[in-house]
């Protein structure tokens, strides 16, 4: 077998190797080797200056932004409400439309009595019977402790004369059995006087359900609100649990939005909030509620911002943008054209250090902007270069140029560096 195209595909091989992964040591090579004549470019400058790239750079120093949580959501009622009846009858009030304001105790429904008050009238009749009972009871019991007070003493007598032989067993027997009379008497009085009061109050409570029963009568907006619809229509039959009217309460109104469980533990109670409709309206207000149980099934947590809406011109079910605030952190502005991707992937930029010698520093975008991204993960001051970056790795030196400034970042004098 010939040996040449088996010679010629390996060094073929390690050319193609030495061109793709060893470029920078060729480059290194051929530069440290670059020995021309005098006046030839090149010939007058060390080895070590002709390596030297040249990037733009731009000194930045971190400052404290505002952290904010960014939700979609829309705009609710503070308060709903289906007002229902708890009786049946016969509308006959007028109905109220939709649209309408009402205040908290205002008329909605109003439903045809009846015979209500006919049983009402039979309940206090049998409340004033059963109290009429109570004296003639409890002159039973002054009558019962009369006689067996007379008993006892009757008793008590016999048993002397029974001692001192004047009075006969029968006779004896005859007082016990009067006396047990008597304290049987006394307690069927008592217990004629606990039955007596027991009717009492099952009467009153008759009353009182015979009252509330006509209260039914009259349905009522449990707080001001607009009604979302019409009232029951004059005439209607209604029973109970069937619908007289919707109502919502729009001042305050709220701001639900769901935050994702990663954002959850940077929006608190009390925390300053705001939004803005697709309208272009925007709101201000703090967050009232933040949900502790997520949803099953996007795993977010509900968060609702009570806004001010005395005017009512904020509607229930708008769209809004909302931004609830958090707390402040320090954070780097820089433009976007400065974000880079290292070997592995990871976004950052390309940073200069007091050698001039280039690192990569990742980084977070927390903001963005019209200005450039708001970023974390540098340190307090940071050179970051903007333009070339693509063109160096960690470890090359290069020479920085700042924008507004003349000197590079170890003070020397650019011009005379060329």
């Amino acid at each position: 077998m010939k040996t040449t195209p088996l010679l010629l595909a390996i060094l073929v091989a390690a050319t193609l190797y030495m061109l793709v992964f060893e470029r920078d040591t060729l480059a290194a090579y051929a530069q440290a080797n670059d020995t021309g004549p005098a006046g030839v470019d090149g010939a007058d400058e060390p080895p070590e200056e002709a390596a030297i790239v040249r990037v733009v750079a731009m000194r930045s120093v971190a400052e404290t932004v505002d952290s904010a949580v960014v939700l979609r959501g829309r705009t609710e009622a503070a308060r709903e409400v289906q007002v229902a009846s708890e009786t049946s009858g016969q509308v006959i009030s007028e109905p109220l439309r939709k649209g309408a304001t009402v205040r908290a105790g205002d008329i909605m429904c109003e439903l045809d009595p009846g015979t209500r008050q006919a049983s009402l009238a039979e309940a206090r009749a049998r409340l004033a019977e059963a109290q009429g009972r109570v004296p003639e009871a409890q002159a039973a019991i002054a009558e019962g402790n009369a006689r067996l007070r007379e008993s006892e003493i009757n008793l008590s007598n016999v048993r002397r004369l029974s001692g001192d032989g004047f009075a006969s067993e029968t006779q004896l027997i005859s007082a016990e059995a009067a006396f047990e009379a008597a304290s049987a008497g006394l307690s069927r009085a008592r217990a004629g006087v606990a039955s007596a009061e027991a009717g009492i109050e099952a009467a009153a409570a008759g009353v009182a359900a015979a009252e509330r029963e006509i209260v039914r009568l009259t349905i009522r907006a449990p707080f001001g609100g607009i009604l979302e619809t019409d009232t029951a229509e004059l005439g209607s039959l209604m029973q109970p649990g069937t619908p007289c009217a919707t109502i919502i309460q729009l001042n305050p109104i709220k701001l639900v939005g769901f935050v994702p469980e990663v954002d959850v533990n940077k929006v608190e109670v009390g925390a300053l909030a705001g939004g803005r409709l697709t309208s272009g309206q925007e709101l201000q207000g703090m967050v009232s509620f933040v949900s502790r149980r997520g949803d099953d099934l996007t795993r977010t947590f509900r968060v609702e911002i009570e806004v001010p809406n005395p005017d009512l011109g904020i509607r229930d079910g708008q769209t809004a943008d909302i931004v609830v605030a958090s707390d402040g952190q320090e954070a780097h502005l820089i433009p976007q054209s400065a974000l880079t991707l290292n070997d592995d992937g990871a976004l950052g930029v390309r940073t200069v250090d007091v050698q001039n010698v280039t690192y990569f520093a990742a980084i977070d975008i927390i903001r963005d902007t019209v200005d450039g991204v708001w970023v974390t993960g540098l340190g307090a001051q940071t050179d970051i270069i903007t333009v070339g970056q693509e063109f160096v790795i960690d470890g090359v030196t290069v020479d920085p140029h700042f924008a507004g400034e003349d000197a590079p970042l170890d003070g020397t004098d650019t011009e005379a560096s060329e």
